[in-house]
């Protein structure tokens, strides 16, 4: 059974269907196994079904697939313990809480429920920044919100309505306790910074979050009860705090007085802040990334070096596009003495865009998630113009439309 292959989930179904009939469903208890896993935290280095036991030596993502798949499963059996009309709760569920600008489903129309219908969403709601950003880092962001999905359908499954309203919430509670939980470091770097960018860009209910929470006493931890999702905002702020070094003073109070007003027991919230890096130690040669003393640098640093091959590659091309743009020259230019206004900015963003679509090996840039990666074109781009650019570097934030 290959996960990458049309028709996997018809042959993996009856694997987790045994494992479920021969157990007593229990969220907490799923939790629990998918931490072990690493799916929580985006990292799929076993699945629930097969553990260690592959039947093939499957990528981190066809693991990812798997795991998704059962814990869809998992909630539906725990609500029915027959599966006739679970293809059809799946299907009207991506239908319900699917915005438009999303594509899970490619021609906005409401699939046929069927197992094919299912691969066909799950294969695009763990790839989605996959085009632009293959195997880096950001797969580690966007599959770590997957089991916001798993949360959502739980809450379908019980509530039916406004399941949309809820992913909302959750989504926009989680971030803003990722901001809250990265204001925390005692030594903040440019890499946070951008991590907090990556994780923005993975969103898929909210498309314009206002970041208005000051303190965590302010997020709306009510409306989420369950101990599951309670574990999982927890669990999602020690993930963003983490890196090589042992973890400060400051991030500690902060997960300890987050899990309090949480209200998780304190062998939760102690295990929440050590068994982070606990993974991540354990399965660092599983995890090719995380062999290094941080992960978003060495993120950063890689795709910074490919973007440079690519502007290099494509130089005598750009630098023509960029003179016949005086407009952008100028602002380019302005930039290096003053900071640029928001409209400008934006004007940068816009015409640097325009000439990427001239030039078909910059593409990468026009792709989901390739707004990321605009402000690296941005930083080498005084290589290629006049010295007079040279003597001061352009550091310009380019801001979402």
């Amino acid at each position: 059974m290959n996960p990458s292959s049309p028709g996997w989930i018809i042959k993996h179904q009856s694997v987790i269907k045994k494992l479920l009939h021969s157990t007593e469903p229990n969220s907490d208890v799923l939790y629990s196994q998918l931490l072990q896993t690493g799916f929580i935290y985006g990292v799929s280095v076993t699945t629930l079904s097969y553990g260690a036991n592959e039947p093939l030596r499957w990528t981190e993502i066809e693991r990812a697939k798997l795991n998704f798949f059962d814990c869809l499963y998992y909630i539906y059996f725990k609500y029915n313990r027959e599966d006739t009309h679970f293809y059809s709760a799946v299907v009207n569920f991506y239908s319900q809480i699917n915005p438009k600008e999303y594509h899970y489903f490619t021609s906005f129309k409401k699939p046929k429920p069927s197992a094919s219908s299912l691969e066909k969403i799950i294969q695009e709601r763990i790839q989605t920044n996959e085009p632009v950003l293959q195997k880096n880092f950001s797969n580690l962001i966007t599959n770590a919100l997957l089991f916001l999905d798993v949360i959502a359908f739980d809450y379908f499954l019980n509530e039916g309505e406004n399941s949309i309203a809820f992913a909302q919430d959750l989504e926009a509670t989680l971030m803003n306790t990722i901001w809250l939980a990265l204001m925390q470091k005692e030594e903040k770097e440019h890499y946070d910074k951008l991590l907090l960018k990556l994780f923005e860009k993975s969103l898929r209910y909210t498309r314009n979050l206002m970041r208005e929470v000051q303190c965590i006493e302010d997020l709306p931890l009510t409306h989420f009860p369950k101990l599951t999702q309670r574990r999982y905002l927890l669990d999602l702020a020690a993930l963003a705090i983490w890196d090589d070094a042992k973890q400060d003073y400051t991030e500690y109070l902060f997960l300890e007085n987050f899990g309090k007003l949480l209200e998780l027991p304190t062998e939760t919230i102690n295990t929440s802040s050590t068994y982070i890096h606990e993974f991540i130690v354990k399965n660092r040669k599983k995890i090719s990334y995380l062999n290094y003393s941080n992960p978003v640098k060495h993120f950063y640093n890689q795709t910074s070096q490919t973007v440079k091959i690519l502007i290099l590659r494509n130089k005598k091309r750009l630098l023509q596009e960029l003179l016949e743009s005086k407009d952008l020259v100028l602002l380019l230019s302005q930039s290096t003495v003053r900071d640029l206004s928001k409209a400008e900015k934006k004007r940068v963003k816009s015409q640097l865009l325009n000439i990427c679509k001239s030039i078909p090996s910059l593409a990468i840039f026009m792709l989901p998630g390739g707004g990321i990666l605009l402000p690296l074109l941005v930083k080498f781009i005084p290589e290629l113009l006049p010295s007079a650019f040279n003597e001061n570097r352009i550091d310009l934030d380019i801001e979402e439309t």
